[in-house]
């Protein structure tokens, strides 16, 4: 939580530090006295949340299927839902992936994005790609510590009641996305479908711990998850909410043989198209 208030934050900071000067000079001469008067008129790039065009597409009708390229600072795509472990094609993990035994409805993915750009080829159709994070927390049912370092991913048994033992994983997402977009109701609504691939790189993992005896820690570390990360997502909606589906073709963990096969399939609710 901490992250997403810092990159909104950035965001914001962005949009105002991206701000422009125009001086505008205005000279008016009466006989001999000249009076020159300076106006300083500041430029400022938008911050929107959700698809900005999207909402003024019901004033500018006769520019809306127009070709064109557009670029900005944004903060849209915010995707919340659970993650499912995938364990070589089923939902059951297998012997040696047991430890990561989960509580399916506390294991989550949330996700946002916070630049875009694309091209508009007409009313119906665009493409964009665009940048953003993207977090999923496995609630771990079992007592254990993952360890940090190591040659492959290891854990160790603790003899301690964990109240929270999370294990989590931040990417910087990527997508390249194929919008489809009917044309607008009379309430200036429309359906639409987003499709495409997606690349994620690796900002960190964390170990989160609650319990009793050793209160609360935080442990940080790469935990050998796949530094990029690659898959496809779908999106499906209605104004500005829909839902949303997330596949990620390469295996979850790298240079950890045990764990070859184990993917990451994410599903939920997502907001501002």
């Amino acid at each position: 939580m901490k992250r997403f208030i810092l990159a909104a934050a950035i965001a914001m900071v962005a949009g105002t530090a991206l701000a422009q000067d125009t001086t505008i000079v205005k000279t008016i001469k009466n006989g001999d006295t000249t009076t020159v008067t300076t106006i300083e008129k500041k430029q400022r790039i938008k911050f929107s949340f959700g698809d900005r065009k999207a909402k003024v597409d019901s004033v500018r009708k006769a520019r809306a299927g127009k070709p064109g390229f557009n670029f900005g600072v944004t903060f849209s795509r915010v995707d919340i839902g659970l993650a499912t472990l995938v364990d070589n094609g089923s939902f059951t993990l297998s012997p040696q992936n047991d430890f990561l035994r989960y509580r399916s409805w506390k294991t989550s993915n949330f996700g946002f994005d916070l630049v875009q750009f694309g091209y508009r080829f007409n009313n119906n159709f665009k493409m964009y790609i665009s940048g953003g994070f993207d977090w999923t927390h496995i609630r771990l049912r079992e007592n254990i510590t993952i360890q940090k370092g190591g040659s492959s991913l290891t854990y160790i048994q603790d003899n301690v009641e964990f109240s929270k033992n999370r294990f989590s994983s931040t990417y910087i997402r990527v997508p390249l996305s194929f919008e489809f977009r009917s044309s607008e109701n009379s309430n200036g609504k429309r359906f639409r479908f987003v499709t495409g691939p997606e690349a994620s790189f690796l900002m960190g993992g964390k170990v989160k711990q609650i319990s009793e005896e050793r209160g609360k820690q935080k442990i940080e570390d790469d935990y050998h998850f796949t530094r990029l990360r690659l898959g496809a997502v779908a999106r499906v909606g209605y104004g500005g909410a829909g839902i949303y589906a997330k596949y990620y073709f390469t295996d979850m963990f790298e240079n950890s043989p045990a764990q070859a096969g184990l993917k990451n399939f994410s599903f939920g609710f997502t907001f501002g198209f």
